[in-house]
């Protein structure tokens, strides 16, 4: 878990200028060299950067003059939808990270079919003797090949002109001593240029010395700008396919933005109706949704009743039914009745607005693993064009001098040494990753939490609202039997009389009472002389009659002998009995429980198949305790465990080698969940148990815990087959662009195919993340 330390305050930026885990490298480490940052995290995909620091040593600006002196960017960001105080307008207006990806891809776009229109005649020209194509006479003839020449070179101005960010961003890296991808690509096209116009001078040398066949001969041979518009025009098809593909990996993101209306409509307080913006609905107004409409805000039912669909923020298919008094969220949609609620959260304070704000703090943090591709794209590209200039030379001497098969092997090398795979690699996973379990209902904090969710062997879970509902219900209703076998009582009089004795009592125990009481439509009588026994029960008199309702301990006070096999019986079912006497005498027991949620048992199994083993960590006796252990199948049970105790436990199984993940949902289990490796949160837990998690389960499902561990898996998969794959293309793709190979087996890449290849691996690395889109749990 991440713990931050006192007087540190975590900001997010935008960064700009980022092409390639280069930049990201870089501008990562010019900011780490500010004393007073602890941690800076930077987000090639999204553009962001969020950063850890003593905010007594440092300002904003200082960050971002730190970001502007490596050559980039950087300016703080502007509150998005969950960190914004107020209005939704804010997020609104954001432009999230999809969005500016889907206009990244139109403007790519737009430069695609700039350089592909005069690509196509350049490519002509410039490769069509060799392919046997017919040229007209006006270039094809061997007088008129400087006609052909300076045609290739003002159909390549333009391919230049759109492709300008290439040679800006490029060069300007190599000035600052940080070499990028934009660096590669401007070094090879730059060398590509300038050896095809200096070929020009010298066609135009030897046409005026006359000799119109050495002129032809360098015309045909020592041009290669068709090289130069093929490899900025395969780059950016690769740019656009991958800014397209990108665009995708939010889509999660972009759902739920979109889900909160515009519009809603306001109950006046002379009961008048009026539509109002949803970004000015404020709190305390009163708003009406009809069937088919979404909730615009957060409130509390006041009036009408109906089914609600809050799929879109627990990922639970099934309507919940809201009357008086329940809650409602932003973006749910009602599917029934109408209804008016109370707003209580508007604005980025909704459930919306906060899981928006978890996603996206999650995607704007690092994995550990992202590490790796960090190491070794911060070396990368200065490698690379060391070995680009190894090449160079090396076929200078093994041509004698041949400058033009020199050069191809150098450009080559320089061109497919695109580190974009490397860096595209963890981002793109966990951004699919995160929007993904969003939709599962499975609410990810940050990425580390993502990783580290994968290594958990053990799982501990809290007893009571995460196995067990957090809701104690009335199982049995059994009457006293006289001597004769006769019932002392109708199981209806011992129910009115414990609602009699429980309608003044606050025990959970008498609520569950007073529930069932309500539901069989008793209406509890009133007693007099009420007295609550702590540790005990309560006693009252109800006219002439002295009655009371407790354990067996406050029994035992009164005189009364009660069945200690029942009362072991319910012990070992975990069951709670409650006895009644009526003026001395037993009248009956009810037992109450509470009861397992409908998928403790299926957790249970679904962990066990993941080879993760589980304890269950409750405050009740061993015999409560093993019942319900026994009933859904958990291995191992840690009873009488006090509220300040449960940190202390983890502690232990973490001191024991174990990687542990604490699953709770009270505000007692805030320190064991922060303690844990992973900390678990049930959504319709404490506000405080949720805050210090890592994860919020937001259906409050144990079986969601077995969900978030294989989806933790499957995103760490898919970035390690990306990682490998992208250190292979690059391992077995230099080599053969300098031309190892060549000796033995006659095998050398052109530049060309190397700028088609280089972006083929950027592109192959996002559509392997985008299937994580298809990700279904088999728990």
């Amino acid at each position: 878990m991440i713990r931050r330390e006192l007087h540190m305050a975590q900001e997010r930026f935008d960064v700009g200028g980022m092409t390639c885990a280069a930049c990201q490298a870089h501008v990562e480490k010019a900011v780490c060299k500010l004393d007073g940052v602890s941690d800076v995290s930077v987000n090639l995909l999204s553009g962001s950067m969020q950063v850890t620091y003593d905010e007594t040593a440092l300002t904003d600006e200082d960050i971002c003059n730190a970001v502007d002196r490596a050559g980039y960017s950087a300016s703080p960001a502007v509150d998005s939808p969950g960190t914004a105080a107020g209005s939704t307008r804010a997020a609104r207006a954001l432009e999230s990270p999809t969005k500016k990806l889907e206009e990244a891809a139109r403007a790519m776009r737009g430069r695609l079919v700039t350089s592909i229109a005069f690509l196509i005649p350049l490519f002509y020209l410039g490769m069509g003797h060799m392919l046997g194509w017919p040229l007209p006479a006006f270039f094809g003839a061997p007088e008129n090949i400087m006609n052909l020449a300076l045609t290739e070179l003002l159909l390549l101005a333009p391919i230049l002109y759109v492709n300008d960010a290439y040679f800006k961003n490029g060069f300007k890296s190599l000035v600052h001593g940080a070499p990028t991808m934009d660096a590669l690509i401007a070094i090879g096209a730059t060398a590509s240029v300038a050896w095809s116009i200096y070929g020009i001078y010298r066609i135009g040398a030897a046409l005026a010395a006359g000799d119109i066949h050495a002129a032809h001969a360098l015309g045909m041979d020592n041009l290669y700008l068709e090289s130069a518009g093929t490899i900025l025009s395969l780059v950016t098809v690769g740019k656009y396919l991958e800014t397209r593909s990108k665009s995708k990996t939010g889509g999660a993101i972009e759902a739920l933005i979109d889900l909160a209306p515009k519009t809603a409509t306001i109950v006046n307080a002379d009961g008048t109706e009026s539509a109002l913006n949803a970004d000015d609905i404020q709190p305390g107004q009163v708003i009406l949704v009809r069937p088919g409409e979404t909730v615009p805000v957060d409130g509390v039912v006041l009036e009408g009743a109906s089914s609600i669909d809050e799929s879109a923020l627990t990922g639970e298919s099934i309507p919940v039914e809201k009357a008086p008094g329940d809650t409602v969220s932003a973006a749910t949609v009602n599917r029934t009745g109408s209804f008016t609620f109370r707003a209580t959260r508007v604005g980025a304070d909704t459930n919306l607005a906060r899981i928006i704000r978890l996603v996206e703090d999650a995607n704007a943090t690092k994995a550990p693993i992202a590490r790796i591709a960090d190491k070794v794209a911060a070396v990368f590209v200065p490698a690379v064009l060391v070995i680009a200039a190894v090449t160079f030379a090396a076929w200078l001497v093994a041509t004698g001098g041949d400058v033009n098969e020199a050069l191809t092997a150098a450009v080559a090398v320089v061109v497919i040494s695109c580190p974009c795979a490397l860096g595209l690699a963890t981002p793109v996973a966990i951004m699919v990753g995160t929007g993904r379990g969003a939709e599962m209902g499975v609410l990810f904090k940050s990425a580390e939490a993502l990783e580290a969710l994968r290594d958990v062997d053990t799982v501990v879970l809290d007893k009571t609202g995460t196995i067990t509902q957090g809701k104690p219900v009335v199982t049995d209703i059994l009457p006293a039997r006289r001597a004769d076998g006769e019932a002392a009582i109708s199981e209806k009089g011992l129910l009115k009389l414990a609602a009699a004795l429980e309608r003044n009592s606050e025990h959970p125990l008498a609520e569950a009472i007073m529930a069932h009481a309500e539901q069989r439509g008793i209406v509890a009588r009133t007693v007099e002389a009420f007295q609550a026994i702590p540790g005990r029960g309560v006693t009252a008199h109800e006219g002439a009659n002295r009655i009371a309702a407790g354990n067996a301990a406050l029994m035992a006070d009164l005189g009364i002998e009660v069945d200690r096999a029942q009362l072991e019986a319910f012990a070992r079912d975990g069951k709670t009995p409650l006895f009644f006497a009526k003026n001395g005498a037993l009248m009956g027991t009810i037992a109450v429980a509470d009861e397992l949620k409908p998928t403790g048992r299926e957790a249970v199994a679904a962990l066990d198949a993941l080879g993760v083993r589980t304890v269950m960590l409750t405050g009740d006796n061993e015999l409560t305790a093993h019942a319900i252990a026994r009933l859904v199948g958990v291995g191992q049970v840690i009873a009488d465990v006090l509220p300040a105790d449960k940190e202390r436990v983890v502690r232990e199984l973490q001191d024991a080698g174990h990687r542990v993940a604490m699953v709770g949902d009270g505000i007692n289990d805030s320190p064991a969940l922060a303690r844990a490796d992973v900390g678990l949160a049930i959504g319709a837990g404490a506000d405080v148990a949720k805050e210090g998690a890592d994860v919020v389960l937001m259906k409050s499902d144990p079986l969601d815990v077995a969900r978030a561990i294989e989806l933790s898996r499957a995103v760490i998969r898919n970035i390690k087959q990306d990682l490998f794959w992208a250190l292979f293309y690059n391992s077995l793709g230099i080599p053969l662009a300098a031309g190892v190979f060549y000796p033995l087996l006659g095998w050398q890449l052109s530049p060309m195919f190397g700028a088609a290849a280089m972006s083929l691996s950027s592109l192959c690395v996002v559509s392997n993340a985008l299937r994580l889109r298809g990700f279904k749990p088999k728990s």
